[in-house]
């Protein structure tokens, strides 16, 4: 029997992509371990259709993608939002504009209840419809910021919820208008002023420093290999290590923190900076301690574009790798 697709291998080959050679061997690959029952854990099977529709995307071929995508949204019935956005899209690029709209038109409410829904925009953009990717967020933040009015007495944690759902929304609408060449208006004053707000909230946040230290893969192993104490602290794969840290990330922005960003450590970099003082390499301490030596060597700033290099170093697209794992 072939071997089973994991989810770090689905996440190699979306790492790949279309800069393969051969993408179409990366795409039967996927596909064919659905199709064997191969896939190691089930509900990775439509996380394995969606990277082959979107190899298939980069390569031009729309239709076939969109067969995939669909049947990404029947092996994820309980929790299909993402691939059903992903669908709409590729509706609306093949030129089938009812259907599309009609399937991102559904998940609309998604951008007034969930931070992670703004795939929905991206895919708005990407098919021409900039105009009712504004529409849409300029609908969002009403809806949020009349509810905040009229809901005095919700909970601290709906409260920080809605702070977060208001700075995102602000900030991709004020980006999405710069793009346009719009001028400001309230909402684009508004996200000025959160943000200028952030950088000052960021001195006083007691969850951790603005950079994060993040180790490459091969780094990783590395370090784990050297150090097994390690393996308590950190996820048990890379691949869980880069989502943790987006995650963090994503967390801390949503908290006000701005200027955030990452360190990128090495195994023979933390070992030297521990040597001259005999400190532990494995304890906290130290950790904090290398990486905010690092900060001034450079600092990878976070987020990157959407359409930038990701931050953890794969070379793919920031929102075709990093930024989903913030919606698990």
């Amino acid at each position: 029997m072939s071997e089973l697709l994991t989810a770090d291998r689905i996440d190699e080959i979306g790492n790949l992509g279309s800069k393969s050679p051969d993408p179409a061997a990366l795409v039967a690959e996927l596909v064919g371990a659905v199709d064997e029952g191969r896939v190691a854990d089930p509900d990775d099977i439509g996380f394995a259709l969606l990277v082959a529709a979107d190899i298939l995307e980069q390569a031009g071929d729309l239709a076939d993608a969109l067969t995939l995508a669909t049947r990404a949204v029947a092996e994820q019935p309980d929790d299909n939002a993402y691939a059903r956005g992903v669908r709409g899209g590729l509706l609306l690029r093949l030129g089938r504009t009812d259907e599309g709209m009609a399937e991102l038109t559904a998940l609309r409410p998604l951008l007034e209840t969930n931070p992670k829904s703004m795939y929905l925009i991206d895919e708005l953009v990407e098919s021409g419809h900039g105009d009712t990717a504004m529409e849409w967020l300029t609908g969002a933040l009403d809806a949020i910021l009349e509810r905040t009015r009229t809901q005095q007495h919700e909970s601290e944690d709906a409260q920080d919820e809605a702070a977060a759902m208001i700075y995102g929304l602000a900030q991709q609408r004020h980006d999405l208008r710069e793009e346009q060449g719009l001028p400001h208006d309230e909402y684009d004053n508004l996200a000025d002023r959160l943000r200028a707000a952030s950088d000052h909230a960021l001195g006083a946040l007691d969850d951790g420093p603005a950079t994060l230290l993040f180790w490459p893969q091969a780094e990783f192993t590395a370090l784990l290999l050297r150090w097994p104490a390690l393996a308590d602290s950190y996820p048990a794969t890379w691949d869980e290590h880069r989502a943790q840290i987006e995650r963090a990330l994503v967390e801390a922005s949503g908290l006000g923190g701005a200027d955030l960003g990452v360190v990128v450590g090495t195994a023979a970099g933390l070992a030297a900076f521990a040597e001259p003082t005999g400190s532990d390499p494995t304890s906290e301490e130290t950790l904090d301690e290398y990486a905010d030596s690092l900060d001034e060597a450079g600092v990878t700033a976070w987020p990157p574009g959407r359409n930038d290099t990701c931050w953890c170093g794969s070379g793919a697209k920031y929102k075709k790798c990093c930024l989903p794992r913030s919606r698990d």
